[in-house]
């Protein structure tokens, strides 16, 4: 029976060891909304703050239920603005879209074919590329 009772014990630990991990995710994802959120006045932010730290739990528990859905606003905005800034850094990297034009492409391969960098042949693979009619 011994070992059964220290099994449950184990299982209980690790309930409340998840339990108390969602509960600082959730804490400090708010603490991130208070301060993401530009509408809020900054003593409001400091009373948000203050409330979490003597009464964290039904703060926490007023503060998902109250600003909730404004909560979930700000973070799928902030998601789309990451996600379209590694695009736009992805393409620039890449050289695709916001990059330099097909006209400055063409001429920096053939600045490479004069300097006889490349071949004739890989200038017009590059050129075409550029011109957006090659077949990769």
């Amino acid at each position: 029976m011994d070992t059964w009772d220290s099994f449950w014990q184990i299982i209980w630990l690790f309930f409340w060891g998840f339990v108390f991990i969602a509960y600082l995710m959730t804490l400090f994802s708010i603490i991130a909304d208070i301060f993401r959120d530009h509408t809020l006045n900054g003593w409001f932010k400091a009373l948000w703050i203050l409330f979490l730290v003597f009464f964290p739990f039904i703060t926490a528990l007023v503060y998902v239920i109250a600003r909730g859905r404004g909560m979930a606003e700000r973070s799928q905005r902030d998601a789309r603005q990451a996600q379209k800034a590694t695009d736009d850094y992805i393409r620039g990297v890449a050289g695709g879209g916001g990059g330099a034009s097909a006209a400055d492409e063409i001429a920096k391969a053939k600045t490479l074919l004069d300097s006889g960098t490349i071949t004739a042949e890989e200038f017009a693979h590059l050129k075409s590329r550029a011109l957006g009619t090659s077949r990769v």
